[in-house]
């Protein structure tokens, strides 16, 4: 069900691979409810992603773009207000990469050039581009950006080791900087906190399998899929949220809230009862 509720918005989105990534999704919603948009990613995310057929779905360009590179979010910013005739009213940052993860370094065993590699381009990069774009003048007053977290940027969470600390400043860059862009342009800054997903890197985390378990049996509603992400963020790109700034929105069915739930507990009391079967 469409409810045209981002009719005649204009925006950028930044981070769609495939049709399990949740920038994907939540593009295929945008053009839905009536968005015109760009999309953006790296040279070689679109050599081996799959970003042509969403282009073609939603009519949308595609500009590559080093996320972490000023010039090249520069060029996004002006190429998108040359091809939509104007400023953007909404932009996504879904960015996220960790080379100490995908070679499964533990925390007190960091590889800090692969370190600085991870806050660059899954935090620095949102700052970049928000600076960018203030200075280009690039988005419309009263516009919404948004940019995807983890409840492991507040929470220690086995494995998810320096994305933990990437995804920490990316939450205080969208409150510093919603704060100016706010006073300044009315221009509103959010993060969502997404439960964990099975997209196309999320399942390259070691334990995905156990990690959903778990948080399914811990959340009240369940974990929140892509689908119901994109949702979500339709609304945060929507003028029904125009007061709504600063904030990091738990979208994980209520998880970041629990402590302990009846399934996970009975759960935890059987495998108790097969461990001391086996002693």
């Amino acid at each position: 069900m469409t409810y045209n509720l981002l009719k005649g918005k204009k925006g950028i989105i930044f981070g769609a691979l495939d049709n399990k990534s949740i920038a994907w999704k939540i593009a295929s919603r945008a053009h839905e409810e009536g968005a015109v948009f760009t999309l953006s990613n790296t040279p070689v995310a679109l050599r081996f992603g799959e970003i042509s057929q969403l282009s073609e779905q939603c009519n949308a360009e595609v500009i590559p773009a080093d996320a972490t590179s000023v010039k090249d979010l520069e060029y996004v910013f002006n190429r998108s207000m040359e091809i939509m005739g104007g400023k953007v009213d909404f932009v996504l940052h879904s960015i996220g990469m960790s080379m100490n993860v995908r070679k499964q370094r533990d925390y007190d065993d960091l590889d800090y050039d692969y370190f600085l590699k991870t806050i660059d381009i899954s935090a620095l990069s949102f700052h970049k581009m928000l600076q960018v774009a203030k200075k280009l003048d690039a988005i419309s007053e009263w516009g919404s950006v948004l940019a995807l977290s983890y409840i492991a940027a507040q929470r220690t969470l086995v494995g998810y080791n320096d994305m933990a600390d990437a995804k920490a400043i990316l939450e205080s860059i969208a409150r510093s900087f919603g704060y100016i862009y706010g006073r300044e342009k009315h221009i509103r800054i959010n993060t969502i906190s997404q439960s964990p997903t099975r997209t196309t890197a999320g399942n390259g985390i070691k334990g995905i399998d156990g990690l959903l378990d778990f948080t399914e049996r811990m959340s009240p509603l369940g974990n929140a899929t892509a689908d119901e992400c994109a949702d979500f963020s339709i609304v945060l790109f929507s003028d029904l949220s125009k007061k709504v700034t600063m904030q990091n929105i738990f979208h994980d069915g209520g998880f970041s809230s629990m402590a302990m739930s009846q399934k996970a507990m009975t759960q935890y009391n059987k495998c108790l009862e097969e461990n001391e079967e086996n002693l």
